[in-house]
């Protein structure tokens, strides 16, 4: 099982997901494609690294904008997991090119 990391690690570990931020007991990150389709390819692809990693994101869809939530609830907060598939999807959304164009990271 994986362990909840403190406040200190996970203020440490944000650093390799920059577009994260961190929500106190979750890591979420928004990203925005050119259109619906496209940001249904995204999701495929995370729910199929999510599915190999059998570690489940929160996902919603708003048109062409898909928002990841990660925590581990076993560990009943954030884990070096969470991190690991933030930045298997940070690399996935990479594939999609000039039409994936970077949101805003929310405020913690």
């Amino acid at each position: 099982m994986a362990t909840k990391l403190s406040e200190d690690q996970v203020t440490e570990a944000i650093k390799l997901v920059p577009e994260w931020g961190d929500t106190g007991e979750t890591i979420q990150r928004t990203y925005q494609f050119s259109d619906f389709v496209k940001a249904m390819g995204f999701v495929g692809k995370v729910a199929d690294a999510a599915e190999k990693n059998q570690h489940h994101p929160d996902i919603l869809i708003r048109y062409n904008k898909v928002t990841l939530t990660l925590s581990t609830h076993d560990a009943g907060g954030i884990t070096m997991k969470d991190f690991d598939l933030a930045a298997k999807c940070d690399a996935l959304f990479a594939t999609f090119g000039p039409q994936a164009v970077p949101a805003r990271k929310k405020k913690a």
